[in-house]
Parts: structure tokens; sequence; C-alpha cells
């Protein structure tokens, strides 16, 4: 959302763009060379082991930017990760560092904390109830990949955002545009379809794509947490959880059914 709000007052100029426009300490590494578009379907063909070995990439991505003291700043913990295993745009795999990547370029981009610049485009304007909180790496920048936390009414709030396609009470917050590329597979990305992307699910701008014949996507995250939007119907579901099960997807199914 916030990266689609940057191209729109031309912070950052193009998804086409390379991460390395942004972030000079990105220059001549795999992921400096990706272009934002690639990193925001979480396809940019860098290795990142996300659950090999238990997860020793992403425990590794922790311990030296995250964990204080960190054993190195935020760039050097993500252009440590630099072998390339596929052509960039060419394959979906789910890597927590790519959205930290691309957190950085808009950092770059818009010359402000995460926090604010989310803050005072997007929170203030839909009238969120309570302030939310963002977790920091070892140096201060918000971990884009995890640790946002908010109440569950705002959750809702924020996805009737996303089912009025980034309109709030007559005002287009994100554009239209962006929202309809962020949640649908154009034709030459068919590896990101359902059932191609994943087994079930298939994948926008860091949204996970429901199957069926109506646009519908989410967000997901951690231990069960999910916000379900059907755009066409208007129709949002938020469920905050502690456990990883299938029960928000059998909800979602019968709700829009009855309601969509």
């Amino acid at each position: 959302m916030l990266i689609g709000i940057a191209v729109s007052e031309g912070a950052i100029k193009s998804v086409a763009d390379a991460a390395e426009t942004y972030v000079p300490g990105f220059k001549g590494t795999e992921y400096g060379k990706m272009p934002i578009r690639d990193l925001l379907h979480m396809s940019s063909g860098v290795e990142f082991g996300e659950e090999r070995n238990g997860g020793s990439d992403l425990d590794r991505l922790w311990r030296d930017m995250v964990a204080r003291p960190a054993s190195k700043d935020t760039i050097e913990s993500l252009v440590q990760f630099n072998h390339r295993i596929a052509p960039p745009g060419t394959r979906y795999s789910y890597a927590s560092i790519e959205p930290d990547v691309l957190g950085m370029v808009l950092h770059s981009a818009v010359k402000q904390s995460l926090s604010d610049y989310l803050r005072e485009r997007v929170w203030e304007t839909i009238g969120a109830e309570a302030s939310a909180n963002w977790l920091l790496d070892a140096q201060d920048f918000e971990v884009a990949h995890f640790g946002f936390n908010a109440v569950l009414r705002d959750y809702a709030r924020l996805g009737r955002l996303l089912a009025h396609d980034g309109a709030w009470e007559g005002k287009q917050i994100i554009p239209t545009q962006w929202m309809l590329d962020a949640t649908t597979v154009r034709s030459a990305d068919s590896y990101l379809a359902p059932g191609n992307a994943m087994p079930t699910f298939g994948y926008g701008y860091l949204l996970w794509l429901l199957p069926g014949p109506r646009r519908q996507f989410a967000m997901v995250g951690a231990l069960g947490q999910r916000v379900c939007v059907d755009p066409a119907a208007k129709l949002v579901m938020v469920q905050t959880a502690l456990e990883d099960t299938p029960e928000a997807w059998d909800l979602w199914h019968v709700l829009a059914k009855q309601f969509g």
C-alpha cells in the first residue's frame, strides 16, 4: 500500500526501477538489481531459505539485523544474501527478506520512517481508533516483514479501505489502478496465479490471492491472523488468532457465499 502511495506521489518513479536506484548501499548486489515489482511479488530469484534447515536463513537475518546489539547494520544484513537461483519475475518463493528490502527502498524514497508515512497517509485518514505498533530492528528501522500490531477494528478499517480499492469516504488514498495491479495476475505472470504460486492461493503485491471466479484477496499474518477482502461485495472479514488453522478460510468461504 505504501509503495503504491509513494509511486502516486512521485517519490518512487516506477516499480520497474531497481532497488539500488533508491538505496545506494544495495548497488552491485542481487537485491539491488531487482525491480521493485518482482520484490512485491516475492519473485526475486535470490536464494533465501525461509524454512530450509529449520529456517536458518531467517534466523540468521534476525540475529544480524534485529537482535540487539546487532552484528551487522540493516543494509549489510540484507545484502549478505546474494546468490541467484532463478531469473527475476519467473518463480514465486516466499521470502520474508524481500519486504525488508522494500522497506529500505520506501524509507529512502520518502525520506521518513515507515511508521510516520503510514500514520500520515493512511492511519489518521481512516480514523483509526488506536495507535498501532511496529517492531524496529537494531538500527531503528521498521522490520517490514513482521511485527505490525493493531486492534481488530482498525484492521477492519484497513480492510474496508482495500475493499473500496483504496478509497475512503470519497478520497482516493491508494490509487485504484495500483490496487487492481496488486490483486490481479497478468497473463504473462501465470506463475503467480492461485494454484501455481501455492497449492491453493496466488500472490499479488504482498497479498494472497484467493481462488474463485471473483477478485478476492487477503492479508495473511502469523499464527492465523487474516484480513479477507471481496471488493465487489465490499465484504471484509478480520480474524485475530494464536494458532494457524484452516478455520478462517472455511469461515470466509461461507461468508462470501452468503453475502457476496
